[in-house]
C-alpha cells in the first residue's frame, strides 16, 4: 500500500510540474476555472494585513496598496521610521494542497533603517498561523517562508527561493535541518527583473520550490519547532513537533519595495 501511495505523488508531481506554465484568463476558463485568480488586479479584497506593533487588519501607512499598474506594492512612502514594523498581508482562506503561482520585482525603495539583511529581501509565508491569532507585538507569523532575494552585489550569488523557517522547522535531505534558511539551486536574478515563481505543496509531506519552470528546493514534514526568530507569540500556537499540514499564505513586507502580479493558486486536495 506504501509503494502504491508514493507511486500516486510522483505520477501527481510529474503531472504538476508538467504543468507549470502560467495560466490566462481563457485558459483559466477553459480548464472549467481550476485555477482561482485570487488578487482581483483592483484591490485587496480578501486579504487581511498584519504589521508588527498594529492590530490585525490596520494596514498602516498604506504598507500594501494596489498601484495603477493593478500589481500589489510594498511601499514605504508613509513611514517617517521604520520600527520594525514587519508586516504580511494574508489571504483570507487557509489551503493543504495546492499550486501557488506569482510574479514578483524589488523596487528601488529601501528602507535604511530596516535590518541589513533586508535589503532586496522579501517572501511569501505559507502553512502560517491565522493572522487574528498573531498578537499585536508579535514580529513574524509561525510559518514557512519561500523567500525571495535579488542580486545585492554584482558578481556575487545570491540565489532566490530559499527556504526560510520563522517558529518552524522542515526535514530537508532526510534529517529534521534546524537551520533557520536552506538555499535553493536557483539563479541569482537583477532586482529589477520580473521573477515568476511557484510553490507546490502536498499537505506535510512534499513542498517544492520552482523558479521560471526548474525546480529549485524539495524539502517535507514542515513542523512547528524550536527556532528562536519568532517573539511574543501565544504559547497556545507554537506546539514544537506539532506537522504542518495546512495554512494561511501571506506577502510580506519587511523593509523593500516589492511588487507582486498574477497571483493563482489551484487546490489538488483531489
Amino acid at each position: 500500500m506504501k509503494i502504491f501511495n508514493v507511486a500516486l505523488m510522483l505520477i501527481a508531481l510529474l503531472w504538476v510540474s508538467c504543468d507549470s506554465k502560467a495560466p490566462s484568463n481563457s485558459e483559466v476558463k477553459q480548464k472549467g476555472e481550476e485555477w482561482k485568480k485570487i488578487f482581483n488586479g483592483k484591490d485587496l479584497s480578501g486579504w487581511v494585513p498584519k504589521i508588527h506593533r498594529h492590530e490585525v487588519g490596520e494596514n498602516y501607512a498604506e504598507t500594501f496598496r494596489v498601484n495603477q499598474d493593478g500589481e500589489i506594492e510594498v511601499n514605504y512612502d508613509g513611514y517617517d521610521k521604520f520600527e520594525e514594523r514587519y508586516g504580511h498581508l494574508f489571504y483570507e482562506e487557509p489551503f493543504a494542497s495546492y499550486h501557488l503561482k506569482w510574479e514578483y520585482v524589488f523596487t528601488d525603495q529601501w528602507r535604511e533603517d530596516a535590518p541589513h539583511y533586508t535589503y532586496r529581501n522579501s517572501g511569501v509565508m505559507f502553512h502560517s498561523q491565522p493572522p487574528e491569532s498573531i498578537l499585536k507585538e508579535q514580529d513574524w507569523p509561525i510559518s514557512v517562508e519561500f523567500q525571495l532575494l535579488a542580486e545585492e552585489e554584482e558578481g556575487e550569488p545570491r540565489p532566490t527561493a530559499a527556504i526560510c523557517s520563522p517558529g518552524t522547522q522542515v526535514v530537508y535531505e532526510g534529517q529534521l535541518d534546524e537551520r533557520h534558511c536552506i538555499d535553493s539551486s536557483a539563479k541569482t536574478y537583477p532586482w529589477d527583473q520580473w521573477v515568476s515563481a511557484e510553490l507546490i505543496v502536498y499537505k506535510d509531506s512534499l513542498i517544492l520550490h520552482v523558479v521560471e519552470g526548474d525546480t529549485v528546493l524539495r524539502y517535507s514534514q514542515p513542523q512547528i519547532g524550536s527556532s528562536g526568530v519568532v517573539n511574543r507569540y501565544d504559547p497556545k500556537e507554537k506546539v514544537d513537533g506539532t506537522p504542518l499540514k495546512q495554512g494561511y499564505i501571506a506577502l510580506q513586507a519587511e523593509g523593500q519595495g516589492v511588487k507582486f502580479r498574477e497571483i493563482y493558486i489551484r487546490n489538488l486536495e483531489k
